[in-house]
């Protein structure tokens, strides 16, 4: 009798709620993300290995998101554990984590203002520090700027054409998207190409490349973000009513835009001026 009533417990669920199976992935996931960090630090003060410990802990990361992605959109498309609930709290842990990543913008922005505003005698008391050749704001980061904000409106066009269930117009647009993120990110490959001056350049070269650097892994993430949605998509996993997936996306893609006009505001032009 108490296995009968065991597996009448499991197979009925009473809630709408979805209780996870234990996972892997988030542990994997720190672990990749601490060897990234490692790999970092390493590259940047020329150790030995450093660059292949960053690329381990960059492929490990990587494969991690391939996987855990793989097990909620099971859960989501296969399993049907995504109710209306689910889906509401889903909501909720998406803006916590978009306000997490405000705050770790936040001390980028503070480290910048806080050396440029007031500039030590240090660096010359001025600002940008002497011996720096700043990047124009009117050239690649304009342009850019323009990339990223045309982006913005082809991932909304998407998602209107979700909910009108155009399914044409949404892969068009989203294809779109996808290839404005990788136009932005190769420029910006090619701008810390041919820029004058380093991250090893005092606090000005740190601040750069570390908040554009940062919004740049950030730019990536939301690419393969995109291309994941894009593929679901193409194999009918959305519905005018349920596609969360490709909606906490876009929240992230705007996100993206938004701290690329502070960048590009602060740091490119008034920073560099």
């Amino acid at each position: 009798m108490t296995n009968i009533f065991t597996q009448q417990y499991k197979t009925y669920q009473r809630h709408p709620f979805h209780l996870v199976d234990p996972s892997p992935w988030p542990f994997v996931a720190s672990l990749s993300a601490f060897i990234c960090a490692i790999g970092a630090v390493s590259y940047f003060h020329a150790f030995k290995s450093g660059s292949l410990t960053l690329l381990v802990g960059f492929l490990s990361l990587l494969s991690v998101m391939f996987l855990w992605w793989r097990d909620v959109v099971r859960e989501a498309t296969f399993e049907g554990h995504h109710t209306g609930i689910v889906q509401r709290g889903l909501r909720y842990g998406v803006i916590l984590f978009i306000v997490s990543e405000v705050l770790f913008f936040f001390a980028f922005f503070w480290a910048f203002f806080h050396s440029s505003v007031s500039p030590s005698i240090d660096i010359g008391a001025t600002w940008p520090p002497k011996g720096i050749i700043t990047l124009s704001p009117w050239d690649i980061p304009s342009l850019n700027t323009l990339i990223l904000l045309l982006s913005g409106c082809t991932v909304t066009w998407t998602h209107h054409a979700i909910v009108a269930n155009n399914r044409k117009q949404a892969l068009l647009s989203l294809i779109l998207t996808i290839s404005l993120a990788v136009i932005f990110t190769t420029l910006q490959a090619y701008e810390y190409n041919v820029a004058d001056f380093r991250l090893s350049d005092g606090i000005y070269g740190s601040t750069f490349y570390l908040a554009t650097g940062f919004h740049g892994f950030h730019v990536f993430v939301g690419t393969v973000s995109l291309i994941s949605c894009f593929f679901r998509l193409q194999n009918f996993q959305f519905t005018q009513q349920h596609h969360f997936g490709f909606e906490s996306s876009a929240w992230y893609w705007h996100f993206v835009d938004v701290v690329w006009l502070f960048l590009f505001v602060s740091i490119y032009w008034w920073g560099g001026a």
